[in-house]
């Protein structure tokens, strides 16, 4: 009966913390999104990661320890990359990706690279990745797993194209190749 009782306690326990822990998730994201939502007052968009939804804004650190925000590129064209040095995929897209920034880094299109941290064995190895490919467009670290959460990356790599506005116009799950990147980037307004 005590054994019963203790373990009775235990789920309860458990359960409960798994509630406040999901309580404090979403109020994290709803604040983000409130953000979000202020900074965009004038608009009739909604924040989300729906095609047509302003893409929600982050904020994340470079290797260097600098912090970049989505919306800094605000009047660019944007891929935004999900990706991991551990994921066959991404490392196949790669090599497309730095052949698309070079074309048109000068033409207000970029590729803000988000490594999702959490999932790599050793940081260590992210650096050595760039090098190995020779990528020199912006990298930032999701060391938290915050915007997997936000966009709710499922599977790597994910990207999200987004148009000068912000606003999202695809979302691609699995690799990119230079084709696929120049058709939908040419295909926005």
């Amino acid at each position: 009966m005590k054994k019963n009782i203790i373990v009775i306690a235990i789920l309860l326990g458990l359960v409960g913390w798994g509630a406040y822990d999901t309580i404090k998730k979403n109020e994290v994201r709803e604040a983000r999104l409130s953000s979000n939502e202020q900074a965009i007052a004038d608009s009739s968009l909604t924040v989300g990661i729906n095609q047509g939804n302003l893409a929600p804004d982050f904020e994340l650190q470079t290797l260097a320890g600098e912090s970049v925000k989505l919306s800094d590129f605000r009047g660019k064209k944007v891929i935004v990359n999900m990706w991991a040095t551990w994921c066959p995929p991404c490392r196949a897209e790669m090599p497309d990706m730095q052949k698309f920034y070079e074309k048109y880094k000068e033409e207000n299109v970029t590729i803000l690279a988000v490594n999702m941290t959490t999932s790599e064995k050793n940081v260590e190895s992210i650096p050595t990745f760039l090098d190995e490919f020779g990528i020199t467009f912006p990298v930032v670290l999701d060391e938290q797993n915050e915007v997997a959460e936000i966009y709710q990356v499922v599977a790597l790599p994910s990207s999200y194209i987004i148009d000068a506005n912000g606003v999202i116009q695809q979302k691609v799950i699995g690799p990119m190749n230079y084709e696929m990147m120049e058709n939908m980037v040419s295909q926005m307004r």
